[in-house]
């Protein structure tokens, strides 16, 4: 930030939503972030550094302003977007699909954003410290270390949201007051299966007991330490495609129920009649489960406690089912992506990488024969950078589809169909 800026509170008009949700402006030639701003208004700030402003009150509203429905809205950091209006919301997720893609130079169908509704994430990541009288549980504030203690949460199912203080119970006994521990809670088909990292070191003896009998009496199904299972009343199972899955803890899962089907879905459409299909990033199986209905599978994965999940459900569930064949292949993608000589009698590949896409597996991709590749993302730069690469190589991005799984939050997950021209 120069100096010809004031530091004292000054009224500016916010002229876009940039792609992290916040309001920006442009003030004597520099742009600035305003965080709880919208579109079109007018507001106070107070000047910050690096280019940022705190909002200190809004003198003209937006028409697309809505009233939160979270009361920890604007102190906790877990979202950016309850104040903006659902038809604004999703018109702004799509935009910033497209304009990831124009960026690279490219132009296809992104279809309208499949939103998600509210209490719909089984899966949330918490943080916890030790207070003098126990444990404050829930989320950062915004840029900031301060934990916001939530006595509710529109993002998470049910199950969860009522158990935030018997979970913060729970570890209690496991924390320091001088340090922050980290709760991965997810909601399975058999109770809540609850990972922690970032508490005291290997608990054992008298704690390790104490923090067992404290998930035997809130009946999680499991409870984990570092990834040490401290306690499992029950094996924390999930259905995937009517697989009954359990997976490792602290193991990827699509955030929502329902978003997952529709991935899903869009998968399955886009696959069409393909008689052999690679999964790659396969995780636990969400989609190669779906896909071995119809279809030969070779899910690939570097994970290696995940894909053995997956292997023992098909072992174990698939001749019941008549799931086609399922070969697994452990494979770190980024070192050591498939080569194209490996994919040569291949129909169809599904990849969906972790947040930093898949640049060196679209690169060997790009110049195969597979007719056609699906893509998982949930993050459109590097979705937008892989697709040019398969671009280059010959392929055609016939659609995009938006699907939200992070409401309220700048985070899209979207799948791409690309054919071989």
């Amino acid at each position: 930030m120069s100096n010809t800026l004031s530091t004292d509170e000054i009224a500016i008009t916010i002229d876009t939503l940039g792609h992290l949700g916040d309001g920006v402006a442009e003030v004597n030639g520099e742009q600035i972030f305003v965080p709880l701003a919208l579109a079109g208004e007018r507001v106070e700030v107070s000047l910050e550094k690096d280019g940022r402003a705190k909002l200190a009150r809004i003198l003209e509203p937006s028409s697309s302003r809505i009233k939160p429905p979270c009361r920890h809205f604007g102190q906790c950091g877990g979202c950016a977007l309850q104040h903006l209006e659902a038809s604004h919301y999703n018109t702004w997720k799509r935009e910033q699909v497209v304009a990831a893609l124009s960026a690279r130079g490219i132009e296809t169908d992104v279809r309208p954003l499949v939103p998600a509704a509210p209490h719909s994430r089984r899966r949330a990541t918490f943080a916890v410290t030790r207070t003098k009288k126990g444990a404050t549980i829930g989320y950062y504030a915004r840029a900031s270390h301060t934990i916001i203690d939530i006595k509710e949460c529109p993002l998470v199912v049910p199950e969860i949201e009522k158990a935030l203080d018997t979970l913060a119970t729970v570890v209690a006994p496991g924390l320091s007051r001088k340090g922050r521990a980290s709760l991965l809670v997810t909601a399975t088909e058999t109770g809540l299966d609850v990972a922690v990292t970032g508490g005291k070191e290997a608990p054992d003896g008298p704690l390790r007991a104490e923090l067992a009998r404290n998930a035997a009496v809130a009946d999680l199904a499991r409870l984990t330490w570092d990834g040490d299972i401290l306690s499992e009343r029950r094996a924390p199972r999930i259905s995937l495609s009517g697989l009954q899955v359990t997976p490792p803890p602290g193991a990827f899962l699509q955030a929502t129920k329902s978003g997952e089907e529709t991935l899903v879905r869009l998968v399955l459409e886009g696959i069409g009649d393909a008689k052999n299909v690679v999964d790659l990033f396969s995780g636990c199986g969400t989609f190669a489960a779906a896909l071995a209905v119809g279809s030969s599978v070779l899910a690939v994965e570097s994970e290696t406690r995940s894909l053995a999940a997956f292997g023992r459900a098909i072992r174990e569930q698939g001749p019941a089912k008549g799931l086609k064949p399922v070969e697994l292949l452990i494979r770190d993608l980024f070192r050591r992506p498939l080569h194209m000589s490996e994919l040569l009698k291949t129909d169809a590949v599904v990849f969906d990488p972790p947040r930093a896409g898949a640049a060196a597996q679209a690169e060997m991709l790009a110049p195969s024969s597979v007719p056609l590749i699906i893509g998982v993302s949930c993050n459109p730069a590097t979705f937008a950078r892989d697709a040019r690469t398969l671009i280059d190589g010959g392929y055609k991005l016939v659609s995009v589809t938006l699907v939200d799984q992070f409401l309220w939050s700048p985070h899209i997950e979207l799948v791409g169909v690309f054919r071989k021209q």
